[in-house]
């Protein structure tokens, strides 16, 4: 019998995304509303766009607070640590053509750019 676990991983293919977008929706940054009219909006425009659970596709993460405060919703996409304010449907349309598909960041949208270093991390398997 397979392992749950396993399953559900292989189900995302976790691993085979190009990025990952988290979307704070906590709602200190911006209302409740405003948050989870940003995460139903994301999620259909990733699945309409042939995005999700996609090998070069992005992953989503919908996050509680990402501690930016104001501004929002807030998100950040990795690996590049692209921070985004005001992450209306308006502008994640704009963040998902100009940023997750072609691969430019929303220069008037982004708060900081703060990619992780990669030095010195361990990687299980040779991959990252």
């Amino acid at each position: 019998m397979p392992d749950p676990l396993q399953a559900v991983a292989a189900k995302l293919r976790l691993g085979a995304q190009k990025r990952h977008l988290f979307l704070c929706i906590g709602g200190k940054c911006a209302s409740p509303e405003q948050g989870q009219a940003s995460w139903e909006h994301l999620k259909r425009r990733l699945r309409e766009l042939g995005l999700q659970d996609t090998a070069g596709g992005v992953l989503r993460t919908r996050a509680d607070c990402l501690r930016i405060c104001t501004a929002g919703p807030i998100a950040v996409v990795y690996p590049d640590g692209t921070w985004y304010r005001d992450c209306t449907p308006a502008n994640l349309d704009r963040i998902i053509a100009e940023h997750l598909v072609a691969g430019r960041p929303v220069e008037d949208l982004v708060i900081v750019q703060a990619p992780l270093p990669l030095q010195g991390m361990k990687v299980e398997g040779g991959c990252l």
